[in-house]
């Protein structure tokens, strides 16, 4: 299936209006922090000497504003955007849904805002697809098998470390916190447009299952799929990885009473990084183009008869 000019257009449009919206609310946490080293120390859960100021954004904000903005420039190169289209929408969809029961004017406009702009992107898709004109049209390729096997083990090993570790934050917390953890409760202290630990863990371990299935199976659709979720996994590794190493060897920021290494996290920080960055290698490279059709053998003749009749 192929994507027709007019709902290119419109998907490019609606991705680039997906891209705007954070994009202003992190040019507005730039304003409030001073610059671009505290937010993003801000984003990565260091916020040592920024009691007096808080962003709105959080990490997951740039990564869709990238994603988004990705996405306008497939829709406006490529016929075969259906699957970067819908994957962008049914994420970003996702993860802005808790948003609508939000405290505050501003990120519950943003949420209504970016949910109406992920569905449009969906209908888009879904609307505009057709089907190939003919055997000369080009058609989305699949991925390599080596290298779509590696990146869907890669995938899926992260899903479950993911999984894992909320299970076993779901087992030392109270019960009533561990439902605000999914809705976003007062005791769940995050930015304003923050999506709830426990919501947020559970859309990433659905995308990196999906992709991770897409790989395996070497669906058309694994490129975009497998690219959105490596980007979301290595951005969540580097992040964490560079909280640790600032947390407990930065002269300015350790504490008097500074923690123990969490060995799990900071495993699981590296494997999300190496992880991250080997999908988009894995999966960067061009696909398998499809094999050319065979054309149909000839009929085969019928031997002459035994013996030949008069005037053969």
């Amino acid at each position: 299936m192929t994507v027709t000019r007019p709902a290119r257009l419109t998907g490019a449009a609606l991705a680039a209006g997906l891209a705007l919206v954070p994009f202003v609310w992190i040019l507005g946490d730039l304003a409030a922090l001073g610059s671009p080293e505290d937010l993003f120390w801000y984003w990565a859960g260091d916020r040592f000497r920024l009691s007096r100021a808080r962003a709105a954004t959080t990490l997951l904000d740039p990564v869709l504003c990238l994603a988004a903005a990705g996405t306008a420039l497939a829709a406006l190169r490529s016929r075969h955007a259906a699957a970067a289209l819908t994957a962008t929408g049914a994420v970003t969809f996702a993860v802005r849904l808790p948003g609508l029961w939000t405290h505050g004017t501003g990120p519950l406009v943003t949420a209504l805002s970016e949910l109406v702009l992920a569905a449009g992107l969906l209908v888009t898709a879904l609307a505009g697809r057709r089907p190939s004109r003919g055997p000369d049209e080009p058609v989305p390729t699949r991925p390599r098998p080596g290298p779509a096997v590696a990146a869907g083990l890669l995938l899926a090993v992260a899903a479950l470390v993911l999984i894992a570790q909320e299970g076993h934050r779901a087992a030392r917390i109270d019960p009533r916190h561990l439902v605000d953890r999914f809705t976003g409760g007062r005791s769940v202290l995050d930015a304003a447009l923050g999506v709830p630990p426990g919501w947020l863990a559970a859309v990433l371990a659905a995308l990196y299952l999906t992709a991770a299935v897409s790989a395996l199976t070497a669906a058309r659709h694994t490129r975009p799929l497998g690219v959105l979720a490596g980007g979301v996994l290595l951005a969540g590794g580097l992040a964490e990885l560079a909280r640790i190493a600032r947390l407990h060897l930065h002269h300015d920021v350790h504490y008097v009473m500074a923690p123990e290494v969490d060995l799990p996290g900071l495993a699981a920080a590296g494997y999300g990084a190496l992880a991250g960055a080997a999908v988009l290698a894995l999966l960067a490279g061009r696909g398998v183009p499809d094999a050319a059709p065979v054309p149909p053998l000839p009929a085969a003749v019928p031997p002459p008869p035994y013996p030949r009749p008069p005037g053969w």
